[in-house]
């Protein structure tokens, strides 16, 4: 049921990314949490980004769960040469915050970065050390 609530998150911030206004569109995303006791997942989301940059970088804390993953939009039309998938910017941060991250483009979805959470459910709340 997780598979659920993540695309549920994907498709409403891709809807209020506004892909489809040339001025206002703009990245929207968040991060994905897993409650250690319940298994339970929790979607919380990031403040708007601009046109094609949003800050993942301070996840909020969320008692008891840890950060599985983050997720944001591509609003950009790739028809008009925009790229859908993971810019290496992406790849790198996924990296570096030691989640997947997921991106909801205009041809879908991609994925980027490790397989699943460094070192597991363990360590405190927000990005695994």
């Amino acid at each position: 049921m997780y598979y659920l609530v993540v695309q549920q998150a994907l498709e409403q911030a891709w809807d209020d990314s506004l892909p489809g206004d040339p001025v206002q569109r703009h990245e929207e995303g968040g991060w994905i949490y897993m409650d250690n006791t319940t298994g339970m997942v929790v979607v919380r989301r990031a403040p708007a980004g601009a046109q094609t940059t949003l800050d993942l970088g301070t996840p909020p804390v969320v008692p008891g769960a840890v950060v599985v993953a983050t997720f944001h939009t591509h609003p950009n039309p790739s028809v008009e040469g925009w790229e859908p998938g993971p810019s290496a910017a992406d790849t790198q941060s996924a990296w570096l915050f030691g989640v997947p991250c997921l991106i909801r483009a205009d041809d879908g979805i991609h994925t980027t970065g490790p397989a699943s959470r460094r070192g597991g459910l363990t360590g405190g709340p927000g990005y695994p050390p």
